[in-house]
């Protein structure tokens, strides 16, 4: 596995596969790798000729300095994993480098982004919007792979790939659980033992039926709620345990 830190230098090594004929599949991420993020590495390692994985922690997504601080990192073992699962390139750029511009350039949307997610962390959507079109920018893919756990954000990035007339093809892969129901996200590994037990009933209570306002209610024993709502047929959530922020989905 090649790892490639300069935006130029990349461009030039993904334009070579492109002009080889070669199939380009792309999986974003933050780091702190898990079963989730491996399952988005073996879809597009079976359906492309070549893929490229990014690691980089966005600080523009991040409305908490401290949540910022505390995102869990472990370059080592996600290289280890990344090598394993067939990758063929690892691009581990520093925030110079895709920040070049002190994000004076940015992606904003004006509807979806401000409700839900983006109603509780001011300017998280721009940053998400505004890395993922300068690493597709970089990378060039025929496919992009996102999780569905982040749900809205797929959406925004599926829309904004429409709106732009990007040339990737933007694909939803399943949320993966953990074996108690728990979605697999980088952040499981700050909860504490005690918390760890209570974070699963977060799913039960989002997929045992019932209006928003009981399984809000049900869940203000545990967490702190910042929200639960229906939309397009899947009843959506974020909540707080300890210092840890929780999101999920689920189909009705």
């Amino acid at each position: 596995m090649e790892i490639l830190r300069n935006a130029s230098e990349a461009k030039g090594r993904f334009r070579s596969y492109r002009t080889a004929g070669m199939s380009l599949g792309f999986v974003p991420t933050m780091g702190a790798l898990h079963p989730g993020h491996l399952s988005l590495v073996e879809r597009s390692v079976r359906e492309n000729d070549r893929t490229v994985v990014s690691i980089f922690v966005n600080p523009t997504q991040f409305d908490d300095p401290g949540d910022l601080e505390r995102y869990p990192r472990d370059f080592e073992t996600d290289q280890r994993r990344l090598e394993d699962a067939g990758v063929d390139v690892l691009f581990f750029p520093e925030a110079r480098e895709i920040y070049a511009d002190d994000y004076r350039y940015r992606i904003t949307e004006g509807e979806l982004s401000r409700v839900l997610e983006g109603a509780h962390r001011d300017g998280h959507f721009d940053g998400v919007l505004t890395v993922v079109m300068k690493l597709l920018g970089i990378v060039g893919p025929d496919r992009a792979y996102f999780g569905e756990k982040d749900r809205q954000q797929y959406e925004l990035i599926a829309g904004m790939a429409e709106a732009f007339f990007l040339d990737a093809e933007i694909v939803p892969c399943p949320l993966i659980r953990e074996s108690d129901g728990l979605a697999m996200s980088s952040r499981n590994s700050l909860l504490t033992p005690g918390e760890r037990t209570i974070a699963p009933r977060f799913h039960r209570v989002l997929s045992g039926g019932g209006d928003v306002i009981s399984m809000k209610a049900a869940l203000e024993a545990d967490f702190n709620v910042d929200y639960v709502e229906r939309r397009d047929g899947r009843v959506l959530g974020a909540v707080r345990l300890g210092k840890v922020r929780l999101i999920d989905n689920v189909r009705e």
